[in-house]
């Protein structure tokens, strides 16, 4: 019986297992872990963040010990209630990214915390490729995807999780832990647990006997299904250890801890095309698929891998302009050569033309275009939750037909929408393999609204089991959501096979109670998240967690799904006025975890299918909380108004810590600034903090020309030269005159330039009104310089840059690696070196749709030109390096390791901010891609 007292001696004796920082306890964090994708929220009373399969073994063994539940983890990106707990959530995410491939790469062990999408760009220069693909493969982890069984657009039931898993490493409520994959574990495993073997061996015996039940088996999974647990392994394998490493897969959780799996990787067709086939009829569409689906080559093989089904509802959400009630089928076909795609094209259009398509028939075998279309499928569910009703809840719904069905069955489950009311609905999905998607828009705040979602549910039910013997759930889990259907889909025998597999492995239903087996028949209809109004930045947001991957805090504080979770929660509380005291709680655990460690740098927005950026509604926070009357916004006044004097005084600050180190040597002056930063909250001092810069000190060249630029040096450039031991000699200012005079180009300094900003100081700050009225003297002064527009502006920091796009449209604005590859790149000589150089993208550029520039730029510098991996926003977020260094530090772990492995001595990036923490993360200076390029050009003679 789980009770307070539990849960204090469990904490007490968890704090001897794993560090207390990795333990969560807090009001905030166990709301914020208590939201996932799907639309229950449970909240937790403990978060563990373990490391080790150490770590998790002994905490399974303390759990068990004192009879409280665990759920497991990973990005949380599920969508039907099976990876919250009210218990204890243990995740296993950012700690879980090691993988090995074996030395053929036909094989690739990985732990469960991989984004999907990784484990492809690891696979890609071997041409192989992780085949489970779901739409959401950008952001769920491996863990979520091979204990959901989790499949996707091309992999059906051929190549889903099940079908390539080799072995698994998996830790047992009891603590044990077995690795199918090994001998000397197996054996150790039969010595320690004989009854267990025993009761495996009982069950497979016990089911192949029973030839009626094996064939229900076989049907049943003959179509993507993932109702119940996975009961195929009892059928397909002899060997108990095989049995017991796929039992795990699609078990959400509810029998083990997978640490690690095995899995066999997929061949990476060289040849692909796709297109997107439009029917006027919904049953003209399936009928088309049916089709495809018996399309061969001359070898037998089917030759159409996928085939996406958007109706009509769908093509609207994500605007296709082709037609109005029409439906598109997304078909792709992959080939090894491309004369085999040539004839795969053909074959597939003569196939399809007894059909009636509503335009000719076309396929595109270029990436960049084809890429476009399954962008739009991947996207049709957070685009369909994004025109929902504004507070309403978004359900997605998972279902599957066996394929001569598909027609009649489609159809049908369009009527049963309609018949509930669900006008905004859509099916989407996997026609191919008679797997379908449809997502309704649903509010929960009526009893009579939570009768219609169950009426429709237990029509669902008659539809899918009853009429066509399909699977209520063929790909998203189980979870609470059909959790009462389990048996129903299944029959009696069935079910008792699954429920005796869950004795085995779990005998105290210690391992995520509520989902799959669940006595309540009213569990899909409970716990419901709100959603409610909060701001219009983040109102359409459905916490689908996608942006996930590119936030930076992400696994360190809090990320962006989880900031917008907890602002909501104090919107509803707030509008409620019902506890003010919790309110007030979680505003104060929201200022360090949530507002001050954001760095506001917006990537999240790049994988949102709406583009919320949380970094907005972090500025929005900070306005809050500096009234216009208040000290804080006076002082950011005066710094605006008197901006050439501040930077004054900063010059001389720079000049004093440049000469401690000089004296105390870097270790000294390390040590006695941290100890500052930590104790007074002052700065942090790094040994990359780079000198003054003085700019009546540093004659910059003058050239006449009749080609003319203004060039706008940042205000961080007018300030900062470079660090202490760096390799370069001349400032940034110095060293881009001497490459626009180099390209013959005159500069043109705008008026007054001492006073100008683009005023992103004052906007990361939330003083918004401050930061429009510098920039709009920036563009009075920019005006002016380049005869109204008439002459190329240049700023020489790529975060400034960003804002005078988004802020001035007049002119034609460009930062460093853009102006030098628009303007200079053919009026240079580049003469490559051989020495190896690293690259980094800032976030900026990422969002200006930039970043492939300043590669490109380095690759005509440099003949072995590194990107590093995983490696997006730097953290340092203008002075987030400064004043809270180890968001720097986190969001740069894993650059030193890749730095030093590939024995890169210099790096290059266009922010003068992000250098100074990418030199203080890396080992190695960093400095703006103008170093690289002057030193790698001559004038170009003609």
């Amino acid at each position: 019986m789980r009770t307070q007292k539990n849960y204090k001696d469990f904490l007490d004796e968890a704090e001897n297992i794993i560090p207390k920082e990795r333990i969560y306890t807090d009001e905030l964090r166990r709301l914020a872990w208590g939201t996932d994708a799907g639309f229950y929220r449970l909240i937790p009373q403990v978060i563990l963040r373990p490391k080790s399969e150490e770590e998790v073994s002994k905490l399974m063994a303390l759990s068990n010990k004192y009879q409280l539940p665990v759920t497991f983890r990973a990005a949380g990106t599920s969508l039907s209630g099976q990876a919250i707990s009210d218990s204890i959530l243990m995740v296993a995410g950012k700690n879980w990214e090691n993988y090995k491939i074996s030395s053929d790469h036909q094989e690739i062990t990985l732990q469960p915390g991989i984004i999907g999408q990784r484990v492809n760009e690891i696979l890609k220069p071997y041409g192989r490729i992780f085949s489970p693909d779901p739409a959401s493969v950008k952001s769920a982890m491996v863990g979520g995807i091979i204990m959901n069984n989790a499949s996707g657009m091309n992999c059906g039931t051929h190549a889903n999780s099940d079908k390539v898993l080799k072995s698994v490493r998996m830790v047992f409520a009891d603590g044990t832990t077995l690795d199918t994959g090994s001998k000397e574990s197996r054996d150790n495993f039969t010595q320690s647990h004989p009854e267990f073997i025993k009761g495996i061996e009982k069950l497979r015996d016990k089911v192949k006997a029973d030839s009626q039940l094996a064939e229900r088996i076989r049907y049943k999974y003959s179509i993507k299904n993932v109702t119940g647990l996975n009961i195929r392994p009892l059928i397909a394998y002899d060997d108990p250890f095989d049995i017991i490493a796929h039992l795990l897969v699609g078990s959400e959780g509810t029998l083990a801890f997978a640490s690690e799996f095995t899995m066999a990787t997929g061949y990476d067709y060289p040849y692909k095309a796709s297109g997107m086939l439009y029917f006027s009829d919904i049953k003209e569409a399936c009928r088309a698929v049916v089709k495809m689906k018996k399309i061969a080559n001359e070898k037998g093989e089917w030759i159409v891998k996928g085939a996406e089904l958007l109706d009509e509802k769908s093509l609207s959400s994500v605007n296709d302009p082709t037609g109005v009630g029409l439906t598109a089928v997304l078909t792709e076909t992959m080939a090894v050569t491309k004369e085999e795609l040539d004839k795969n094209i053909q074959v597939i259009t003569d196939a399809l033309q007894e059909f009636d398509t509503y335009i000719p028939i076309h396929f595109t075998d270029d990436p960049n275009e084809y890429s476009k279309y399954w962008a739009i499928r991947a996207g049709i569910f957070p685009a369909v939750g994004g025109t929902r009703e504004l507070g309403t809840t978004c359900l997605i719904e998972d279902v599957a037909f066996h394929i001569e069905n598909l027609p009649e069955a489609t159809a049908e489950l369009q009527d049963l929408l309609r018949k509930h009311k669900y006008d905004d609905a859509c099916i989407y999905g996997h026609a191919l393999e008679g797997n379908f998607h449809f997502i309704i828009n649903q509010s929960f705040d009526s009893q009579e609204e939570v009768d219609r979602y169950e009426e429709l549910m237990e029509d669902v039910k008659v539809l899918v089991v009853d009429k066509y013997d399909g699977s209520l759930k063929a790909e998203h889990g189980t979870g609470r959501n059909m959790a009462p259907y389990v048996k129903y889909e299944w029959g009696e025998k069935a079910f008792m096979v699954m429920k005796q597999i869950k004795e085995l492995f779990d005998p105290n239903n210690m391992l995520n109670p509520g989902v799959i087996f669940n006595d309540d028949p009213k569990c899909h209809i409970k716990n419901f998240k709100p959603l409610p109004l909060t701001h219009p930045i983040v109102d359409k947001c459905i916490e689908c967690g996608f942006c996930e991957i590119n936030c930076l805090t992400c696994g360190f504080t809090l990320s962006s799904r989880q900031r917008i979770v907890i602002q909501r929660e104090i919107s509803r509380l707030e509008r409620e006025n019902s506890d003010p005291e919790r309110v007030n709680l979680l505003k104060k655990q929201y200022k360090y975890l949530g507002e001050q460690t954001c760095a506001g740098d917006g990537l999240c927005s790049t994988s949102c299918p709406m583009k919320i950026n949380v970094g907005d509604l972090t500025h929005v926070l900070r306005e809050m909380n500096i009234p216009t009357n208040g000290f804080g916004y006076k002082i950011g006044d005066y710094v605006a108004n008197h901006f050439a004097g501040i930077k004054s005084v900063l010059r001389p600050t720079l000049s004093v810590a440049n000469a401690a180190h000089s004296v105390l040597g870097t270790s000294l002056m390390s040590s006695i600034t941290r100890g500052m930063h930590k104790a007074f909250k002052v700065p942090q001092w790094t040994p990359a903090m780079p000198k003054p810069y003085y700019p009546n000190k540093a004659k910059v060249l003058t050239l006449k020309s009749p080609k003319k630029v203004v060039y706008f040096p940042s205000c961080i450039n007018q300030t900062m030269g470079l660090e202490k031991k760096s390799p370069e000699e001349l400032p940034l200012i110095n060293k881009m005159a001497s490459l626009l005079h180099k390209s013959g180009y005159e500069i043109i300094f705008p008026e007054g330039l001492s006073k100008l900003c683009c005023g992103t100081i004052w906007e990361s700050k939330g003083m918004p009104e401050i930061a429009d009225r510098k920039v709009k003297e920036l563009e009075d002064a920019l005006w002016e310089a380049s005869n109204h527009g008439e002459y190329p502006v240049l700023c020489d920091q790529s975060p400034c840059l960003y804002r005078m796009k988004t802020c001035i449209s007049k002119m034609k604005l460009y930062e460093p690696a853009e102006f030098i590859y628009t303007f200079l790149k053919d009026k240079l000589e580049f003469k490559p070196v051989n020495t190896p150089v690293a690259v980094h993208v800032t976030c900026s550029m990422r969002k200006m749709g930039i970043a492939d520039q300043i590669i490109n730029l380095a690759k005509l510098c440099s003949t072995h030109v590194f990107v590093p991996e995983e490696v997006g926003c730097c953290g340092f977020a203008g002075d987030k390096g400064f004043t809270n260094p180890e968001v720097n530090s986190y969001a740069l772990r894993k650059l030193k390791p890749q730095i030093e492995e590939n024995n890169i001595q210099m790096g290059y990036s266009n922010s003068r901010t992000c250098e100074i923490g990418l030199t203080t993360n890396s080992g190695i200076p960093y400095a703006s891609i103008v170093y690289l390029v002057d030193k790698c050009t001559s004038v170009k003679t003609e």
